[in-house]
Order: C-alpha cells, then structure tokens, then sequence
C-alpha cells in the first residue's frame, strides 16, 4: 500500500516536505523546505528531522525557493545520500539559494553564540556547512520539463510547468503498487496566470491522488491591470510627498516580475523620476539566471524579451541601480527622496530590507510596499497587521511609513485557479491540500465539496494517509 506522511506545509504555508512511500518506488521526499518565520528560531537552533534521512532513497524537488529546497544541506549532513531531482532551471537557481541562506545561518550562529559566551552557555554546533550544500549540488539530476525519467525501482517522474517562478514544476510519479499503476501528482506552488512573465501552468487531466497546495485558497487577487493601475497611482503619491519607497521582494521570481512591471510604466511614461535600486546580491545573480531562459517564459506585452533581445538586468529600465556591496547599499541612506529600493528578504526575516527599515519606516514621507505572501511569525506580516512599533537591531521603532499590499503581484494561483486546475482531472482523484494557512484551507475545501463534490483532505503534521 502507497503511503505518504506529511512532514511540513501542514495546515501552514513554509517547510514543504511530503514522504512518499511505495514498494516500487522506495521512500521519496516530495521537496525538502524551511519553516520560515523568526530567523533566529528557524536558522540558529536545530531541528530534527522526524525521519531517518539515511532511509530516504530520493528527493523530488519542485524548486527552488528555500521553503522547498532550505533543508536539503542538513538533510545530506544528517547522512541522506541520494539524487535530487529536478528541472533545469532549478539546478541553475539552487546554488545562488542554497549558499545565501548558508552565509545567513553562519552570520546568525555566530551571533548567536557570542551571545551564549556572554551567558557561560556552551556553543551550539553547526547544523550544516559549506561541504553539505557542495554535495547537495553533486547530487542533484536536472531534467527537463515533460521528459519522461525512469527512476532506479522502476517508477516514472515527470517535470510540468508550474507557472510559479523559474523551473518551477509540478510533480508527476507513476509506479506500480501491489500489481496496480498508481499516479501521484504533487502541484508545488502552482502559479498565477494572469502575469507578465511566467507561462500557465500545465493542466494535468489523470492522477489516483493530488497534493495540491491552497497558500490563497480562501481569496481571489486583483486583475494585474488593476494592480498595475494601483502600483503606478502608490508610486505617484509617494513620489508627490517627496519621499522613498522600500519594497520586500523575494530575490526569486518577484523581483524579476517587479522590474517588468517598472520597466513597462516607464516605457509609458508612467513613472516618475524615481531611481529603481536593486539591493539584492543574490537578486542580481538570479535575474542574470532569468535572462537565459527569458525566450522560454512568457513575456506578455514584452515580446521583445522572449526572443531574448533585451536583458531584465541591463537595459529594459534605466534607471536601475544595481547594489551588490554592502558599502554600496548603505549609501542609499544618505538619498533623502526619489529612492525606490528594492531588497530582500521577501517577508523582512532578515536581508538588507531590515538596514533600510531602520532608517526609513518611522519617516512619514516614505512607502512600504509589500508585493507578495506574509507568513505568520514574520516581521512582514506584523506590519502587514498594522503594528505601530517594530523591534530592529535592538531598538524599538515607530512605524510612520504608510503601509501598502499589492496582492495582485501574487506568484500563487488564487482560489478561482486553484479550483480550475483541479477540476480539470478526469479522473476524480483522491485531493490532498497543502501549503496553506487552516483558514485558507478549509475555505477552499468548503468551496470544492459544495461547489465541485470534491471531498479534499487538510492532514495535520505527521499524518500518514494511505492511497
């Protein structure tokens, strides 16, 4: 009987980790993510695994964002020593992810542990280092999408088309079980379609089973002509009241959505005379990755770039400013107006973003402007909230800054999509949902059983169901 125990994005958004077990297949790890929220929580203090990494045969890994793929160097330091599939794109993108977030948890540890020397407590060790994140990367198998991959007990895996951020894919696995061909199809983070840059994602029509993830499963996003429209009219007033603007953009997809967007206001003219600073290292380097596969993308309304004429990085807006020393991003403080920034971390757990907080939110002239998902337990989300005062560096600021979310930049299929993508199954598979908050979950279950009479399933974090 086919099992599969659910070790992370369990009625919550981060940490996706899903074990699926079958005589032909062995024991697989579905992704293998962070839990995100407070840096120093998840990054410093360890976190066991609830399995034995050294029984697990393969990692499939639907891509490369660190709530998918974090954990892989603990994982192999902890003894796993299997291939880790995945697209193309995604073996491009996951040294970039996986040494940043290394150069991060070592900055934390140590100090973390001069804090533990002051107390007389002893030094934690290191969960991971360099030569883990080297052998992550040896043993990665990239493939392309829709290629099909003979796996060595004799299952089938294909790569789809997520649409969510490159080589993004929605995971197929056939293989037999106690005399039956099963079908197990793991959607990843399926994709928003009414953007500019990513294509659809693949509508699959036969599965046994579906883990499909539900992160906007209780709501739908703006039009991106709406959200366009509301993102000029923001960077309008805010250049009016002669301030900056700070905005938290994950260095992997948003960003490079992001400059799409200002590269078109500001081939209409549209945006002021604002200087765009991209104050990300790590965005830098990924947004090169973009421009290889830009004729593979959509492009919409930029046909330009898909056939690879123009780079996001160089020259499809001018007024970018490209920050990759730390000397460089500290002298962004000393421009009092005019200055768009931005920086990571995605949801303000960390990363440049923070310095500039410092320096800027408890001024009324400037902007905030959040553009993509906030996870519990983040600063991004306290903000998101409404709160007042924020802790930074030690001291407590007051925030004056307005405060602005554009869910229509969303790179998540909201509920509508959701509910399209898993409807267009033929075969009435049996439907798992994932990678989503309880609230959103349940909404979008309601939605399917009495709309749909699709009876999905919520697991709680460790449950094993059989299929």
């Amino acid at each position: 009987m086919a099992t599969i125990t659910f070790f992370g994005a369990a009625q919550e958004v981060t940490g996706s980790c899903h074990l699926v077990n079958a005589p032909s297949l062995g024991d697989v790890l579905l992704d293998c993510g962070m839990h995100q929220g407070t840096r120093a929580k998840n990054l410093v203090s360890r976190e066991q695994f609830a399995f034995n990494p050294t029984a697990i045969d393969a990692v499939i890994l639907s891509h490369a964002h660190l709530d998918h793929s974090g954990r892989l160097p603990s994982l192999v330091h902890d003894g796993f020593a299997g291939p880790i599939y995945c697209t193309q794109a995604t073996a491009q993108l996951l040294p970039i992810m996986l040494f940043d977030a290394l150069s991060l948890y070592e900055s934390d540890l140590r100090r973390e542990n001069r804090k533990r020397a002051r107390k007389g407590k002893s030094e934690l060790t290191a969960q991971y280092c360099k030569d883990d994140v080297l052998n992550v990367l040896e043993s990665v198998k990239p493939f392309a999408y829709k290629e099909e991959i003979q796996l060595p007990m004799g299952a089938t895996l294909t790569f789809f088309d997520a649409g969510h951020i490159l080589g993004s894919a929605i995971v197929e696995l056939t293989f037999e079980d106690n005399g039956t061909s099963k079908t197990l199809v793991f959607s990843g983070d399926l994709g928003n379609k009414d953007t500019l840059l990513m294509n659809d994602p693949t509508m699959l029509e036969e599965a046994d089973i579906v883990l499909m993830e539900g992160t906007y499963g209780d709501r739908e996003h703006k039009s991106v002509g709406d959200t366009q429209t509301q993102f000029r009219d923001i960077l309008h007033t805010a250049f009016e009241k002669g301030g900056n603007v700070m905005i938290p953009a994950f260095a992997v997809g948003r960003t490079q959505e992001l400059l799409l967007y200002l590269g078109k206001l500001q081939l209409a003219g549209e945006l002021d005379n604002w200087q765009v600073f991209l104050d990300s290292p790590m965005a830098i380097e990924v947004t090169s990755v973009y421009d290889q596969w830009l004729p593979t993308l959509d492009c919409e309304g930029v046909k330009t770039l898909c056939t690879g004429e123009q780079s996001l990085l160089k020259d499809f807006l001018s007024t970018l400013h490209l920050m990759v020393a730390a000397e460089d991003s500290m002298a962004i403080n000393k421009i009092s107006k005019g200055a768009l920034i931005i920086a990571g971390s995605g949801m303000c757990t960390g990363g440049r973003i923070t310095h500039h907080f410092k320096h800027r939110i408890w001024d009324s002239r400037n902007t905030l402007i959040f553009v993509g998902y906030q996870a519990n337990g983040t600063l991004g989300r306290t903000l998101v909230d409404g709160a007042q005062h924020v802790k930074l560096f030690g001291d407590d600021i007051i925030v004056k800054a307005d405060i602005e979310t554009l869910g229509g930049f969303s790179a998540h299929a909201a509920q509508a999509a959701l509910i399209e993508w898993i409807t267009h199954f033929k075969s009435a598979p049996q439907v798992v949902l994932v990678h989503g908050e309880l609230d959103a979950l349940d909404a979008l279950a309601n939605k399917l059983a009495v709309e749909h009479n699709i009876n999905a399933h919520i697991p709680i974090l460790g449950e094993t169901i059989s299929f």
